[in-house]
Parts: structure tokens; C-alpha cells; sequence
């Protein structure tokens, strides 16, 4: 669900509030900072934060692309009115060669076999399909070995199929103190040089993902593929440069309040039990919204840490609220983001949860209204 402001938060029990303006401003400070294009990075729904407003507030802030994984993800910002050059970064199956070029959609090459599928459909259909093509340099996944670049693009001469740009992805460009990203870059530099001596080097380079942004400006490039610090969210866990900020916050209410007596279980199992006369609220909010059954959580309530106990059920948890005597029904709960003078940062959250940012906020459900703020 999308709203846009003004809109009345009181009729929300648990929702998502998403700060556009820290979206653009985060775009233009990485604009500034690598000096090259922007291809701002929102696949997985705006990395939890909404693909189409996500997209709109990059392209405000200075991005000339947007990166997505799929061509499912592209049709539908370009049903969105998203008119912006788009990259699928991922797998496209050759039936949607077709959508790509009506869509002007450019689609990514990894393997020989799967661009001669590519170049079958376009023969059918026609028209021309713009690529970027992907070259493996040591992260071990999708991308052609650098040994094959050179005789693939010069079989594609003069052929509908347009690969007008070339990139990498780094494994560990959130270590800079590891050899493993300068030795990509050596190797796709190598590549580079060979393919401009043979005229065959595509328009436009690219590799720089968000920590290749902070770590490595020799990935830069002419393009950049920020994802995670687009949303103020950093790569490592460590603070971010100043100026970046995040767009995200998560808020719920107070839906009940109980004093139970010592001896009470809370919730399923009862895994929590009273020991004293206790205050316990609920909160509307659980794993079926993307909040883990995880232990030892907290949220912020009247500005204050209060601990979560008993079992995160599908759509609510139970909070221990006997630190905050004026908490009443009906009060906001921040989840991720800042009451007052505390803040509970997304990457504390992940902590708690054993797993990385990108996780949590690719995890929020689609079921979570998102109130966007300009």
C-alpha cells in the first residue's frame, strides 16, 4: 500500500514512513562525491521502501539510471511512468526479449548461449535490445570469464543486439583492507584496455556497488550502483559520511494494555512469565509484517528502550512496559528510527536478528502501509 502525505497516521496501527527527501539527497551526495552517473540500485521493492517513489526520488537527486534485478521489476516502473534508462541486472528469460525492447529496457549478458537466444527473439521480433554485458572478475556468481569478452562482442557486430555497456560486481568492496577488490579491478581494467585496443570496449563501464562508493574511487568509472546507502543505510554497519540519512522509519501503536499478575504467561508457550505484578502492551506488529521471532528485542516507547517478551506472534508481540507508567493505549511505538533522544538503527535491528540490513528492510510485507514524505 502507497500513500503519499498529508495523510492521517492515526488511522494506522503499524506502518512505514519514508523520508523522499533523504532519498534524493542521498542520490545527490553520491553524485557529488563519484562525480560519475548515478544508476541508483532499487530492486526488491526500493530495498523494502517502495520501487516506484524510490525511483522517482533518485532521478530527483541526479540518478540517470536505475538498476533492478529482474524485468519483471522493470515493466512495472515503466507502468509506473518511471521513463528513466533501466538496467536489469540479472536474468532476463529470452520470452521477454520482446517487452525489453518495446520498454526500452536494457537487459544484462553473461553467457554466449543465452545471448544467442537473445539475438533469435530479436530476429523474430525485431527492433533492437540494448545490453550491458557482465564480466566475472572473482565474485563467483553471474558474469562471462574475461577470456570469452573479446570474440563474443566481435561476434555481435552488426548484429541487433546493442551491448553498449560492460560491468563487474564486487565481492568485498566492504573490506578495503583486502586485496580481493584492487585484484578485480586489475583484472576487469586488463579487459577494458584489451577490448579499447581492439575497438570493441562498450560506451559505458561499471562496478562501484555502496561500498565501492565509500572505499574504492577507482571503481568509479562512469557509472555507479548505489543501493543500500541510497536509503542511508551503510554497507558495513559502520557511519555513514556525514550527510547521508535514512529514509526509513517503522512505527506501530498501542493497541492494549494489561496489568497482569505474577505467575502470568505471555504469549504462545509462555515462555515469559510475570514475576511481579507487570504493565504489558501490545503491539500490532509481528512476523507476518517482517518483525522475526527473534530474543532480546526492543522498541522505543515515550522515548525510552522497553524489551519485547514472550513469543512475536504472526501479528503482534507483547511489550514489558513497566518503565514507562504513562504509556497508554493508543501511543506510537518506533520500531526502526528515533523517539525523543534514543534511536534503535536498522543495523542494531539486523544485530539482534543475526543477519545485515538489506535483510531487514527487504523483508518489511508488502502488507505494511508506506506513508511517503516529500
Amino acid at each position: 500500500m502507497i500513500y503519499f502525505s498529508p495523510v492521517d497516521i492515526n488511522t494506522y496501527s503499524t506502518w512505514l514512513e519514508i523520508d523522499l527527501q533523504a532519498i534524493k539527497n542521498n542520490a545527490a551526495l553520491i553524485r557529488e562525491k563519484t562525480g560519475a552517473e548515478v544508476m541508483a540500485v532499487i530492486k526488491a521493492n526500493g530495498y523494502g521502501h517502495g520501487a516506484r517513489p524510490a525511483a522517482q526520488a533518485a532521478i530527483a537527486g541526479g540518478a540517470t539510471w536505475i538498476g533492478v534485478a529482474r524485468i519483471e521489476e522493470a515493466l512495472a516502473l515503466r507502468r509506473g511512468g518511471i521513463s528513466s534508462k533501466l538496467l536489469v541486472l540479472g536474468f532476463t528469460p529470452a520470452a521477454k526479449v520482446p517487452e525489453a525492447i518495446e520498454h526500452n529496457i536494457t537487459v544484462a549478458l553473461f553467457d554466449p548461449e543465452l545471448a544467442q537466444n537473445y539475438l533469435d527473439y530479436v530476429n523474430i521480433h525485431g527492433g533492437t535490445l540494448h545490453a550491458h554485458l557482465k564480466v566475472e572478475t572473482g565474485m563467483g556468481r553471474l558474469g562471462m570469464t574475461p577470456e570469452l569478452v573479446a570474440p563474443f562482442l566481435e561476434g555481435l557486430k552488426d548484429t541487433a543486439l546493442d551491448v553498449d555497456g560492460i560491468f563487474t560486481h564486487l565481492a568485498r568492496a566492504d573490506e578495503p583492507d583486502s586485496d580481493s577488490t584492487p585484484r578485480q579491478l586489475a583484472i576487469f581494467d586488463a579487459l577494458l584496455a584489451d577490448l579499447e585496443s581492439k575497438g570493441l570496449k562498450p560506451e559505458r563501464v561499471h562496478a562501484a556497488n555502496s561500498a565501492a562508493v565509500l572505499n574504492f574511487p577507482q571503481s568509479y568509472y562512469d557509472i555507479v550502483r548505489p543501493g543500500d546507502i541510497l536509503f542511508g543505510m551503510s554497507p558495513t554497519g559502520d557511519t555513514l559520511p556525514d550527510g547521508f540519512k535514512p529514509a526509513l522509519t517503522w512505527k506501530a501503536r498501542i493497541i492494549s494494555l494489561h496489568n497482569f499478575p505474577a505467575g502470568q504467561g505471555i504469549s504462545y508457550g509462555s515462555t515469559y512469565v510475570t514475576s511481579k505484578e507487570e504493565r504489558i502492551g501490545v503491539m500490532p506488529t509481528g512476523y507476518g509484517d517482517g518483525f522475526r521471532r527473534a530474543e532480546n528485542q526492543q522498541v522505543l516507547v515515550d522515548g525510552k528502550r522497553v524489551d519485547i517478551v514472550g513469543r512475536v506472534c504472526m501479528d503482534q508481540c507483547m511489550l514489558q512496559l513497566d518503565s514507562v507508567p504513562d504509556a497508554k493505549v493508543g501511543d506510537e511505538i518506533v520500531i526502526i528510527g528515533t523517539q525523543g533522544d534514543e534511536t534503535l538503527s536498522v543495523d542494531e535491528v539486523a544485530k539482534r536478528w543475526g543477519t545485515i540490513n538489506y535483510e531487514v528492510v527487504c523483508g518489511l510485507a508488502d502488507r505494511l502501509p508506506r506513508i511517503y514524505n516529500e
